[in-house]
């Protein structure tokens, strides 16, 4: 049943999540009348607010997070606000959660974020006080589990009540501009889609850097590490974008069929394809900052940095290498993806001939930059300007196209504003199915298990750096470096 929910139930409604991006996002898809005049948003969670404490803590954490130009309607979004103190494991707490609701009739969506071992009584609450009918829908977000079995123990327990279509799994890198222009470009512009397969494309790069360390999130990342938190599903997910074959269609289902054909066709990693690495004390754009240890409080075995080098074995990409990099207290906060062209068959330029010793030919290379700025250069060669009298001379020259400056007019959205307003209209086209995520934990499943078998264990680098020298050594043994 395809509806438009006129009711917006968030789930960890005081969190931080909601307070960066759920709550400025809605508020500014509210200024632009791009949700229902009559919808309805019900915050829920531990704190014991009523509905007026709810809007005085959600007017604070507007005026923080969200851009001053943007807060024109932040009085009439506010009385949109309610809000009903619920306790996930009490299920007796949910009748009251759905007499705040109200009816369903006009459609209710879902947005569920919660620790793991919440998902089980949370569907069952919202089971038992009539909260998971035809005209509801649920969004999850991550972490959805920690391996394939505690996976499936999730979405089993969500599909007892919100089948395939109404479930709606959030990676929130898929509603990023440039990540979603992957698609654009390869598949609106003649120029690419001849090239790219491994005739055309020596290898990819794929970065995810951070200069944070653990940031208030101890208890959960200890017990995830950059394997799981990082390259499970936003790494991933960019992997089967620049990878997959053309859909037949713009839709969920071929997209994601697309997609889930990529995953599968991962090659299992051997060991000495991966490298792992732990930051010590450091310093980060001048200023000190303590090792991992030090921030945890205790020695610990969890990984901050990983690198892979990965392969899809399919026509497509036979023998093309996907460089996958992410750490924490890197030297720059960076998401990017580089694919790298091969070199043409044969320079006229360079020869026996003295004159043409500067004539050297470097490979094109397409940069997609996705955070902190949105971008796409591709680098060509050129002529240096002149009378050639000491030989032809090229150089690379960057064609460099800014998002912010090539669209000046439409207004630059975060991500979860575009996915809050499809879990509302309900477009599964930018949300994850659940064979994608079997997919990818089992990948990542194979690589932690070779690194017990091996006695895999994290590297020591300094905070600041690129990550331990081995991660150059993944790269430079086949002729590569990372774009740094």
């Amino acid at each position: 049943m395809n509806f438009t929910a006129n009711s917006l139930l968030l789930f960890g409604a005081t969190g931080d999540l909601a307070q960066r991006m759920l709550l400025p996002s809605v508020c500014a898809l509210h200024a632009d009348g791009l949700v229902p005049e009559d919808l309805s948003i019900i915050g829920t969670a531990r704190h014991d607010f009523d509905d007026g404490a709810y809007r005085n803590f959600a007017r604070a954490a507007l005026e923080k997070f969200l851009p001053a130009e943007r807060r024109g309607s932040m009085a009439t979004f506010l009385n949109r606000l309610h809000y009903q103190p619920l306790d996930a494991n009490d299920t007796a707490g949910f009748a009251a959660l759905a007499k705040k609701v109200g009816s369903t009739d006009k459609g209710l969506a879902i947005f569920l974020s919660t620790a793991p071992n919440l998902f089980e009584p949370t569907i069952a609450g919202l089971t038992a006080s009539g909260l998971t009918g035809e005209t509801v829908r649920i969004g999850l977000e991550k972490p959805l589990g920690t391996c394939l079995a505690t996976s499936r123990e999730i979405n089993d327990a969500v599909a007892t009540a919100f089948p395939e279509e109404r479930t709606f799994r959030i990676d929130h890198y898929l509603g990023k501009e440039t990540v979603q222009n992957l698609l654009a470009l390869r598949f609106a512009n003649i120029l690419f889609e001849p090239l790219w397969n491994a005739a055309h494309i020596d290898h990819v790069q794929i970065t995810v850097a951070e200069t944070v360390g653990l940031e208030g999130r101890v208890g959960f990342y200890d017990g995830a590490g950059a394997l799981r938190d990082m390259v499970q599903n936003h790494m991933l997910q960019l992997l089967a974008l620049v990878a997959m074959e053309p859909p037949a269609n713009y839709n969920a289902t071929a997209i994601r069929d697309e997609k889930v054909k990529v995953l599968r066709a991962l090659r299992m990693v051997n060991p000495n394809e991966t490298v792992t690495g732990q930051y010590r004390a450091g310093a980060i754009q001048g200023q000190p900052v303590p090792g991992y240890d030090e921030e945890l409080g205790k020695p610990s075995e969890t990984e901050t940095f990983v690198a892979i080098k990965a392969h899809l074995d399919n026509w497509r990409w036979k023998g093309v290498p996907f460089y996958l990099r992410t750490g924490k207290r890197l030297p720059q906060r960076k998401t990017e993806i580089v694919v790298q062209f091969r070199h043409v068959p044969h320079s006229i330029f360079a020869g026996p001939n003295r004159k043409n010793a500067g004539a050297r030919n470097v490979p094109n290379r397409l940069v997609i930059g996705i955070q902190p700025e949105e971008n796409i250069t591709l680098s060509l060669m050129a002529k240096v300007p002149g009378l050639d009298r000491e030989g032809i001379r090229l150089r690379e020259v960057p064609l460099d196209i800014a998002m912010a400056d090539a669209f000046a007019g439409p207004m630059k959205r975060i991500a979860y504003e575009r996915l809050l307003l499809d879990l509302i209209e309900g477009d599964q086209t930018l949300f994850v199915r659940r064979d994608e995520v079997e997919a990818q934990w089992e990948w990542i499943d194979a690589i932690r298990a070779s690194w017990a078998e091996h006695g895999v264990r994290p590297q020591g680098y300094m905070a600041g750096s690129w990550g331990p020298s081995s991660a150059i050594a993944l790269t430079e043994r086949d002729g590569v470096h990372w774009h740094e």
